[in-house]
């Protein structure tokens, strides 16, 4: 309750008009001795594939044997999520107390929610400082909290595409400018860029970074890898090359976000990481709402002989692997759908093939979301579509075969919402 009552506070403090700057966490960060020039940082920046691809760095280094904080966005299911130390979420006291602390620096001063979380974690993080972080960039990269760091270990450039185009001006509103806002302020030091959706978008970036002085490993020019049956795949980099396990995560896009984080890993050369940390830190991969499998619990129990997946995802370029990943499977596909209103809900949908149903929901708790019977009005030329007012009913109006998949998708918020359902 405490905790719940200062988020609260500190959301009031947000401006009704947000100026693209860093003034004001720069500012809150000063009054608190500047505790992002003394920790150790590795960023990410992209479109998709940035929680997927901290949580598989993150499985490395913990196998051999370092410690982490992490600083992810937006949080799935409880705020504590984004506030990982010596890698453990901080409690709901600590989480509340460390807000007391912020709140009472900032001193009623107009800021972004954001912005207030981001200062938090680089105060906290002060405490550990030999630890590593990983950082996730918020929308953009260049007017982002984040983007206060001096020094880091490495960036890394996970998947872009477009998103989150309501920021931008009608005519900006391309991947172009998305690439420079994500990539044209990455730090001087070690630039890991992942496989990209298009050739075009890969010559975008390099093009976008090529005056920066870091050393750049690109997929396929740095790094490769190539997937193998018997569940191995092979990985590639100037160290050599790895034969190793299938990671813990569906998907073949999955050993894109893995591939980054073994690439990353290796460049860490103060750090001692073996291919048998590797080996094994892949295999115990934890990730929340990422094609993540339900099988126990409530809405599970509704399903019988069927799988249940939940998935965050909610841009073309997300729902474009998703549709690859449910070609791979010789069943019925079944697809609850649930989306915030500043999406593109059409050009979202029409990655999808072969869908045996569709059902459009609300999102509970989500003012911002559009409604589901709005939303299949919306997306009505897709074929055998039906609204239901929540997730249950959803999954109860569905006619089952038996081992058909469905999968529920659209918002990271509406996974949130299912996992607690759950």
């Amino acid at each position: 309750m405490k905790l719940q009552k200062i988020v609260e506070r500190l959301q009031k403090l947000h401006p009704k008009e947000i100026d693209l700057s860093l003034d004001r966490t720069r500012n809150l960060l000063e009054k608190l001795g500047n505790p992002q020039d003394q920790i150790n940082c590795i960023s990410v920046v992209g479109t998709n594939g940035k929680f997927s691809t901290i949580q598989a760095l993150y499985a490395i280094l913990k196998e051999a044997n370092y410690k982490c904080n992490i600083y992810t966005s937006p949080h799935i299911q409880k705020i504590n999520e984004r506030f990982v130390f010596n890698n453990k979420p901080l409690t709901d006291d600590e989480l509340a107390n460390l807000f007391s602390e912020i709140e009472e620096a900032n001193n009623q001063t107009q800021i972004t929610f954001f912005e207030i979380l981001t200062v938090a974690y680089l105060h906290y993080a002060k405490k550990y400082s030999e630890n590593i972080n990983l950082i996730e960039s918020g929308l953009f990269h260049r007017f982002d909290a984040t983007n206060i760091l001096k020094k880091n270990l490495a960036s890394i450039v996970t998947a872009i595409g477009l998103d989150h185009l309501d920021w931008l001006p009608k005519e900006e509103q391309t991947v172009n400018k998305i690439i420079f806002e994500k990539t044209s302020t990455l730090l001087n030091s070690k630039i890991i860029v992942a496989k990209q959706s298009s050739n075009e978008i890969s010559k975008s970036i390099e093009d976008t970074i090529k005056d920066n002085s870091s050393k750049k490993i690109i997929f396929n020019k740095n790094y490769n890898f190539t997937l193998k049956e018997n569940d191995f795949f092979y990985f590639e980099d100037e160290f050599g090359a790895l034969k190793l396990p299938k990671p813990n995560l569906p998907g073949e896009f999955q050993l894109e976000n893995v591939s980054t984080a073994i690439a990353t890993a290796r460049q860490l050369t103060d750090y001692k990481i073996t291919d048998e940390h590797i080996k094994s830190g892949i295999i115990k991969i934890e990730s929340i709402a990422r094609l993540q499998e339900l099988k126990s619990g409530k809405l599970k129990d509704l399903t019988t002989n069927n799988f249940l997946f939940v998935d965050g995802s909610h841009n073309p370029l997300g729902a474009k692997v998703l549709n690859e990943y449910l070609q791979s499977l010789n069943c019925n596909k079944h697809i609850i759908l649930g989306m915030m209103a500043n999406k593109n809900h059409n050009e979202y949908m029409s990655y999808f093939k072969d869908i045996k149903s569709l059902t459009t929901i609300d999102i509970p708790n989500q003012p911002n979301a559009i409604k589901g019977d709005e939303l299949k009005e919306k997306i009505k030329n897709f074929e055998n579509i039906n609204y239901k007012n929540s997730v249950e009913q959803a999954i109860n109006s569905i006619d089952l075969q038996e081992n058909d998949i469905i999968l529920i998708t659209g918002s990271l918020y509406l996974a949130g919402e299912v996992l607690n359902l759950n």
